[in-house]
């Protein structure tokens, strides 16, 4: 499923809703409340990252991680008891006086809210928000989108975080900024920079149709269309996605499919040891080149593209020496605007950790003791 941007509670409230508290009460209640450590946590349909995280006065850093963990999703009934674990390893860190202060939460997390439930299919388990807000004891709870969070943290890299794909000659001009990128999912979101705080427009961009761009695209396309009507650049463009593109090969190849996960088809791609493997891995990283071009062009993101998630990193000798610059290159005369356009990779890490805590206290939490996710 898609990465949709709602926020805290009730039926699907809208992107907007963590940041509508007025700007005065917003200041100073995040002042007040930053001092104190919360727990912040980015979870996906593989690994979900939880850290304890505190304000900072550093504006280039402004969340410090004291503590943090990443889990395996599979490995845990639900993330209410994920969460709990990390609260009990406080106990043997120098931080375990917190774990009695701890009054909030924000999760980074894929899907959108829908009543008391983060509704998104490539989580493992369901998400119950009260079930969090009573099992860890908090008063508030809030979560934004994944990619959301991913997207807010960018203006906090550094020169030696990110890994390049696209070089430009000069650097990026100001102005809105793509993150992107194929995992359980693909997601994607914008960082809109601005005073006295950058913003993030939500994207449900994975769900766009897929639109192939050559012959042997089209015969995929004709492959998958026969088990769903719509088939989106997620059918394509993610680790299901590509075992899909792997099977409609072997289809094609009048092979049989011989691979079972996604994990499998990339490492026997680059292993060379499967034929359909191989084209499928091309065939991935070539509509990946093509629709980040489609997407920098759609939001004029002149301030260069990050590709993020979970199989990139994997495979980023590969993606260099695809097709994947000749098909981002490839959209006519917005050719020479794409080559001022940098495209880079980076590690997805911390980031959502960081930037679903950037994202609480820029809206100001609450610290008259009333609880806004019930």
């Amino acid at each position: 499923m898609g990465d949709i941007a709602n926020q805290q509670h009730a039926s699907r409230a809208p992107a907007a809703a963590l940041a509508d508290a007025p700007a005065a009460r917003g200041m100073a209640s995040a002042g007040a409340a930053a001092s104190e450590p919360f727990l912040a946590a980015d979870v996906g349909g593989t690994h979900a990252r939880v850290g304890l995280v505190v304000g900072s006065s550093d504006p280039a850093r402004p969340i410090r991680v004291l503590h943090y963990h990443r889990y395996s999703c599979a490995d845990w009934s639900d993330l209410t008891a994920m969460l709990q674990d990390f609260v009990q390893q406080l106990a043997g860190t120098p931080h375990a006086a917190a774990r009695s202060r701890i009054e909030h939460c924000a999760v980074a997390c894929a899907g959108y809210v829908l009543d008391d439930a983060v509704v998104n299919e490539n989580l493992p388990w369901p998400v119950s928000i009260r079930a969090i807000r009573h099992g860890l004891g908090i008063r508030r709870l809030a979560v934004v989108n994944d990619f959301e969070a991913v997207a807010y943290a960018t203006q906090f890299l550094g020169a030696n975080d990110t890994r390049p794909v696209i070089e430009t000659a000069q650097p990026p001009l100001p102005g809105p900024v793509l993150v992107m990128g194929p995992g359980t999912g693909l997601g994607s979101a914008v960082l809109l920079p601005g005073q006295p705080r950058a913003q993030v427009l939500a994207s449900e961009a994975g769900l766009v149709s897929l639109a192939p761009g050559t012959e042997r695209e089209i015969e995929i396309l004709r492959v998958l269309r026969r088990e769903r009507a719509h088939v989106s650049y997620e059918d394509a463009l993610s680790g299901p996605g590509l075992l899909k593109l792997y099977r409609a090969l072997c289809e094609l190849r009048d092979g049989t499919p011989r691979l079972l996960t996604p994990a499998e088809v990339t490492g026997a791609a680059l292993a060379g040891s499967d034929g359909a493997a191989l084209e499928a891995l091309h065939v991935f990283c070539g509509l990946l080149g093509s629709f980040v071009a489609d997407l920098v062009l759609l939001y004029r993101a002149s301030g260069g593209a990050y590709l993020a998630g979970g199989i990139l990193p994997q495979i980023l000798p590969f993606l260099q020496a695809s097709t994947f610059s000749e098909r981002y290159f490839n959209k006519g005369v917005m050719r020479a605007y794409l080559q001022q356009v940098p495209v880079r990779l980076i590690e997805h890490g911390q980031l959502g950790v960081l930037g679903a805590a950037g994202m609480y206290l820029d809206s100001g939490m609450p610290s008259d003791g009333r609880d806004e996710s019930s």
